[in-house]
């Protein structure tokens, strides 16, 4: 047995996982998770001492983890990061002395995610596309949440997979329709800038800027409740957030039925599934496609509608190709955590 510490460091809020690897099934065992205020210690180091000490206690002995994986809310850089919403500079080999633990890694959050496909139960999913998945074949990931992050994983020689993040977020949007070139247009001139990535549009600032440029256009009335939290957005601008106006939006199309926050929200699903649909033309995912983010698990409704596999297929002669492609929405929102419990168990 095998005790392993996975975490999921955000600004807001950090998870610890203590997981026992069993050698002779290869499974991961959850024996203790805890969720902490990231804000309230002033480094990383803190947390998992507590986090150890209350986890010993609760199972009844003196708990030292072999190996050790951190997803990280920002960039890493030969295993050292620095926090985008906290002063916490992190830096593996430092980790690994002040923790007393023989191997730490920290990775990128998305790519977390894509370990974290591989230890996905099936309950963990919806499919939309149930097709048989290729052996061998590469994996794609794609998740939208403040940002959109996509990623693939290709098998190696030993059976085993190895993660590759990307930057496929800020590749350009490139619209389909009319309204959609008519949105290029207006987020050009809103932001000033000569080109949009497609993260601009599939995003949940993506939804606050479709919306905006559907009320610009009187589309449809504003509904006053929805209109409010979108102002208050707008007059908190470089400041710290008091709502959420994507949140808002869904639910107003879900809910109350609202034609200007339901068309925001099926521009929003048709413009992911084709982002989707690019990111499959380039990996030909046969070993399955996985939408992740909390985005797709809060709206899981509309994109089981179909317009977002619509789009996702929809590539022309090459269309075909992707009828083949399975495509899975991950339910399951500690599949970064998994996919740090994964990475540990590897080291």
């Amino acid at each position: 047995m095998t005790l392993l510490l996975a975490g999921d460091i955000g600004g807001t809020k950090t998870i610890l996982r203590l997981n026992k690897l069993s050698l002779e099934t290869d499974k991961l065992q959850t024996l203790y998770e805890e969720t902490y205020p990231s804000g309230n210690f002033p480094d990383l180091v803190p947390i998992v001492q507590e986090f150890l000490t209350v986890a010993g206690q609760q199972l009844g002995s003196t708990l030292a983890p072999e190996k050790a994986c951190f997803a990280i809310a920002g960039p890493v850089v030969n295993n050292t990061a620095k926090l985008t919403n906290l002063p916490w500079l992190l830096e593996r080999e430092r980790l690994e002395i002040e923790l007393g633990i023989a191997a730490v890694k920290l990775i990128n959050d998305f790519e977390a995610v894509g370990y974290g496909v591989l230890g996905l139960e099936p309950s963990d999913l919806y499919t939309l596309q149930d097709m048989t998945p290729q052996p061998g074949a590469p994996i794609g990931i794609i998740g939208a949440g403040t940002g959109l992050g996509e990623g693939f994983l290709i098998e190696l020689a030993s059976s085993s997979y190895k993660v590759f993040p990307s930057e496929g977020g800020h590749a350009d949007f490139a619209p389909r329709t009319e309204l959609e070139f008519q949105l290029l247009q207006y987020l050009r001139d809103k932001y000033n800038v000569q080109r949009i990535s497609v993260e601009r549009v599939v995003s949940g600032q993506g939804i606050v800027a479709i919306y905006q440029f559907l009320r610009e256009r009187h589309f449809a009335q504003e509904l006053p409740e929805v209109g409010q939290v979108i102002r208050t957005w707008e007059q908190e601008m470089g400041k710290e957030k008091t709502v959420d106006p994507a949140a808002t939006i869904a639910i107003a199309a879900a809910i109350n039925g609202d034609r200007l926050s339901r068309q925001t929200m099926q521009m929003f699903v048709e413009a992911y599934g084709a982002e989707a649909g690019n990111l499959a033309l380039k990996l030909l995912p046969y070993g399955g496609l996985y939408v992740a983010g909390g985005i797709a698990t809060k709206n899981l409704t509309l994109l089981k509608e179909g317009s977002f596999l619509r789009a996702l297929v929809q590539k022309g002669r090459v269309s075909p190709l992707l009828e083949k492609v399975p495509v899975h929405i991950i339910l399951n929102p500690r599949v970064g955590l998994i996919g740090a419990a994964v990475c540990a168990a590897r080291l």
